[in-house]
């Protein structure tokens, strides 16, 4: 019984370890453990919750735990079993007690077993539900593991197909990357050599600039040398002079003590004898003395109150001074605006120069005190010195309105009376621009000369003298501090610091005025020559002759002509301030000399100077500025006649071979606008096919040819058309000269070379060249010039040289020579026609059309050198795939796209028709003749012939290690270096040579007519190898008929 009750309990025990398992069917788990949570154990209940926290398990882990619990439930039953004891057994009782017993017993048994039975069929009922749900689970897991599977599969193949993506992303860019870096090197390699052209001018220019700053500074020094000298020799005879009157006014001192002595014992003498007669008159005199000193004393000490009460004691004024902040430590640290406007205020120079005026009253007197004490010391004579820095006095302008004439009057006699004012010692600018170039010497000099270098130095050591001096008077005395004079102290005091800082400010003026001595020189001859521009544009607008001024003038002119006067007048007095009468003198023999040369020139025919010494030299700044003021205010109003020329007229001459296009230019207005329309695309058209032309011979790696495209024609010179070239450019120039020659002389065509010399130079030149070559060459000043009626050969002649000098810069350095022989022939040439004098001016009209010729052709030669320059540079461009691809695109568009093929090209479709018939023929004979020459190599053991046959293809030689085939593979291998692959039957191939092999074997001439389309851009090259073979065929032919003829002669 106890065994069958265990085996009861058992189902129940497993259901309750079982509770976890179930994920699909949770509510029938928690209903059925809710009934039997009464009978599980506490520890067992709590193992089962925890394992229900946790995240589901797979099948293998249930069917383990499964098992495990299984094993575990069979061992707690064996333990239970085997502690079961055995019931005491009763006291025996009746058989009806036992029978109902048995019963009894049988119907628990019976029980029992219904019950167990029950648990069982319950128990399978609960395995088949767990086996039903662990199916369902192990189900949902493979259904999971294979959804999983699948989208892992998605996402790598995605993966994968993105990596491709990515893959080829990354090619693209590396092989665009690698495409930028070429071009980015191409460049870089043509920059670097357009900087090293730059570099190279650059550095010819800088040293051809030190030459001349070497050779002017030499110059500079010789005359720096020279004056130095003369300044020397002026110094050493001022010194003796001033000796030789020092010892005179010694002389005349002695002399002078000598007789006071001897006046003041005569008077000692007299007084003597007046007082011993006149004792008793003495104390009357010293009453009177006594009243007169008190006097005395009494209006000193009330003068000396009133000056100290308007500040005007040397203390004050040098605190005055000490309050303006201008002292070496501030001047260094501002800035040099803020230091000049310091100094140019009128509160700085009023009381700068209050100070200055003291400061010298007060060494005056001192000297003065010192010479009366028979000490000796003399003030130094600055006043050469002062004169220099003085400023003009400010007169009053000469439009005032009119005085009467005892106000003129009462002027003059005052002006008469006057006396030429006392120059101050110390100037009160100058003493400040000590300031100004001790703090900022960068901006006050322009140079760093001996004469700057002393001047500073100078200034320093005067400003130092000077801010001691005001140290002394606002401290007083200082005693000397240094180490080296313990023995013998130093003490300085008003009077030896004046001493010491009058002897620096010498120093200073002296350097002062050697350092300004160049800046008046050229000034002086700014003067000069403002002065002869005046003079001249008076002359010219006043029509004045050689002898005088002309009658006949306006009140417009009358007016011009007194106000010339007038600023010659106070150009005269300015240059009188800064040379004296020596400037003036130099200023009145320009002016003659410049009147003279003016109508001179005149006389001769020209304007301005002389034709042959302009053409050859530059003139003069006085002519040359006075041509450009005659000329604006001659020709301002003047504007320029004629239609406008087409632009590239010279451009077109030198570049078509089309002679009617040389009859339109010359013609100019002629041609209707289609015809000049249909002209420029037939142009344009042209230069496209000599862009293919040019490209085609770089891909055939034959660019020495292309340079040939630049000239007249690709082949080779035709006699008949340079000599019409010759006779179009001759009649063009020969039209140009009749229509100057005639009698209204019409320079329009003059004028409209002169902007296509221009134009043409400003296309070649860099951009920051442009503006200085539109002002050196201005058609529109030219025109006014030559629309006033007189040639002038000498503004024409400026625009030549300047024209030839930028060409010669543009040019490479290696032409420089060349170019400087032919411009110096061709000034000689020209100066040569310029000398042969006629009335109609006709010398110096061919004169200009040749150097206008001349210039034009040096433009074209350079254009040209430029163009070689550049196809040398492109060449690596060329010659890779992007020649091909404009050979390419230029085929294109000439015939269309390759499906129109058998219409756009009939002559290349029936070339290849021809070959079609007969390729297989050739072919077959081809092979067999090279079978033929195998077996014969094999049996004789002869080595091959060096050249193919026929078709151009190459053969591999077997070398037999002898001598003889060794030397023959070397000559092989040197002939067919440059030679086409063997052909090895494809179908294009063999066409292609079988059809250029009965292009070049014909016996009449290839022309355009007849060779296909594909081949227009070789018909030279195809022509010449035609050439080669005929003359190979008629060598051989006369190399064999001598030999039938040998082998038919009998021996």
């Amino acid at each position: 019984m106890m065994m069958e009750s265990s085996e009861g309990v058992r189902p129940a025990a497993g259901v309750a370890m079982e509770f976890s398992v179930s994920d699909e069917k949770a509510a029938e788990t928690t209903s059925f453990s809710s009934a039997t949570a009464t009978r599980v154990p506490r520890r067992l209940r709590k193992r089962l919750l925890a394992e229900c926290s946790r995240s589901p398990c797979t099948v293998e882990e249930i069917e383990a735990k499964l098992r495990h619990a299984d094993l575990r439930r069979q061992q707690f039953y064996e333990k239970l079993s085997s502690k079961a004891r055995p019931k005491p057994r009763s006291p025996p009782r009746s058989s009806s007690n036992e029978e109902d017993l048995g019963q009894r017993l049988e119907a628990k048994l019976q029980a029992a077993q219904q019950k167990r039975l029950s648990i069982l069929a319950k128990a399978q009922k609960r395995l088949a539900r767990l086996d039903e749900l662990r199916q369902a689970a192990k189900t949902g897991v493979e259904m999971r593991f294979e959804k999983e599977r699948e989208m892992l599969g998605s996402k790598v193949e995605s993966r994968v197909q993105k990596a491709e993506a990515n893959r080829m992303l990354i090619l693209k860019a590396y092989s665009q990357r690698r495409d930028k870096l070429k071009e980015r090197s191409s460049q870089s390699l043509l920059r670097r050599m357009t900087r090293e052209s730059k570099y190279k001018e650059r550095v010819r220019a800088a040293i051809h600039q030190k030459r001349l700053a070497a050779e002017k500074k030499r110059l500079g020094l010789l005359e720096a040398e020279k004056k130095k000298a003369r300044a020397r020799m002026l110094q050493v005879r001022r010194v003796a002079k001033f000796v030789s009157h020092q010892r005179e006014v010694e002389r005349r001192k002695m002399r002078e003590q000598l007789e006071d002595r001897l006046q003041r014992a005569k008077r000692q003498r007299a007084e003597y004898l007046r007082q011993r007669a006149r004792l008793h008159t003495v104390r009357i005199n010293w009453n009177r003395m006594d009243k007169q000193a008190d006097v005395l004393s009494r209006k000193l000490a009330r003068c000396w109150r009133q000056f100290l009460k308007h500040r005007r004691s040397t203390l004050e004024l040098a605190r005055s001074y000490d309050a303006l902040k201008i002292n070496e430590m501030s001047v260094k640290s501002l800035p040099f605006e803020q230091l000049a406007l310091l100094i140019e205020s009128t509160a700085t120079l009023q009381t700068v120069k209050t100070l200055l005026e003291r400061l010298e009253s007060r060494f005056k007197i001192f000297r003065a005190v010192d010479a009366a004490s028979n000490h000796s010391s003399c003030l130094d004579s600055i006043d050469h010195l002062l004169k220099r820095v003085a400023s003009p006095k400010k007169r009053p302008t000469p439009r005032t309105p009119l005085r009467s004439r005892e106000a003129k009057k009462v002027n003059s006699s005052r002006e008469a009376g006057r006396t030429p004012a006392k120059l101050s010692r110390y100037p009160v600018r100058v003493v400040l621009c000590a300031y100004m170039i001790l703090g900022h010497p960068d901006a006050v000099f322009s140079g760093q000369g001996e004469r700057e270098i002393a001047l500073a130095k100078s200034a320093e050591e005067f400003i130092g003298q000077f801010e001691l001096l005001i140290k002394v008077i606002l401290e007083g005395p200082i005693q000397s501090s240094d180490e080296e004079s313990d023995s013998l102290p130093k003490r300085w005091t008003i009077r030896s610091q004046l001493a010491a800082f009058d002897k620096a400010w010498c120093s200073y003026l002296n350097c002062f005025v050697m350092w300004k001595v160049k800046d008046a020189k050229s000034l002086e001859d700014d003067l000069v020559r403002a002065a002869c521009q005046l003079e001249l544009s008076m002359i010219h607008k006043c029509k004045m002759t050689a002898e005088g001024d002309n009658g006949a003038l306006t009140h417009d002119l009358k007016a011009i002509q007194k106000q010339v006067t007038e600023d010659q007048k106070l150009l005269r007095e300015k240059v009188q301030h800064l040379s004296g009468d020596a400037g003036i003198e130099r200023m009145e023999c320009a002016l003659s000399e410049t009147r003279s040369k003016y109508f001179e020139a005149k006389e001769n025919g020209s304007p301005i100077g002389s034709p042959i010494t302009n053409f050859l030299s530059t003139s003069p700044p006085s002519s040359s500025a006075a041509s450009a003021s005659v000329t604006s205010l001659d020709h301002k109003s003047n504007q320029t006649k004629g239609a406008e020329r087409p632009k590239h007229v010279v451009r077109s001459l030198f570049r078509e071979e089309n002679p009617s296009v040389t009859k339109r230019i010359d013609s100019s207005a002629s041609g209707t606008s289609s015809v000049s329309g249909q002209l420029a695309s037939s142009v344009e058209r042209r230069s496209v096919k000599e862009n293919e032309v040019i490209i085609n011979e770089y891909v055939h790696n034959q660019h020495y040819a292309a340079f040939d495209i630049f000239t007249v024609n690709n082949e080779k010179p035709n006699i008949i058309k340079a000599k019409i070239r010759e006779t179009m450019e001759k009649a063009f120039w020969d039209g140009i000269a009749e229509s100057v020659k005639q009698g209204e002389h019409n320079y329009d065509r003059i004028i409209q070379l002169v902007r296509e010399v221009r134009d043409e130079i400003c296309g070649m030149a860099p951009q920051s060249w442009k503006e200085e070559i539109t002002e050196a060459i201005d058609p529109e000043i030219l025109s006014q010039v030559l629309s006033s009626g007189s040639l002038d050969i000498d503004y024409l002649g400026r625009i030549l040289e300047f024209a030839l000098t930028t060409l010669q810069k543009l040019s490479a350095p290696a032409n420089d020579d060349d170019m400087k022989a032919n411009h110096q022939r061709l000034l000689k040439e020209l100066a040569e026609i310029c000398q042969i004098r006629d009335e109609s001016n006709y010398s110096h009209v061919n004169a200009m059309i040749k150097g206008l010729r001349f210039v034009l052709e040096q433009i074209r030669a350079l254009q040209q050198e430029i163009i070689r320059a550049r196809m040398r540079m492109m060449e690596p461009f060329l010659k890779g795939p992007a020649g091909l691809e404009y050979l390419r695109k230029g085929f294109a568009d000439r015939y269309g796209p390759p499906s129109d093929a058998h219409t756009s090209l009939p002559v290349t479709l029936q070339w290849l028709s021809s070959i079609l018939t007969c390729k297989d023929y050739e072919w077959e004979e081809h092979k067999s003749s090279l079978s033929a020459l195998v077996s014969q190599e094999t049996s004789s053991g002869l080595p091959l012939p060096s050249t193919t046959l026929r078709t151009g293809g190459s053969f591999r030689v077997k070398t037999s290690g002898n001598q003889i085939t060794s030397s023959h593979t070397s000559d092989v291998s040197n002939i067919t270096v440059n030679q086409q692959p063997e052909c090895k039957g494809e179908r294009l191939d063999l066409m292609v040579r079988l059809g250029l092999l009965k292009l070049v074997s014909a016996i009449t001439g290839i022309t355009e007519e007849a060779l296909p389309e594909t081949l227009m851009l070789n018909l030279p090259r195809l022509r010449a190898v035609q050439a080669q073979i005929q003359k190979m065929i008629v060598i051989s032919n006369r190399i064999s008929i001598p030999a039938f003829l040998y082998v038919d002669k009998p021996s």
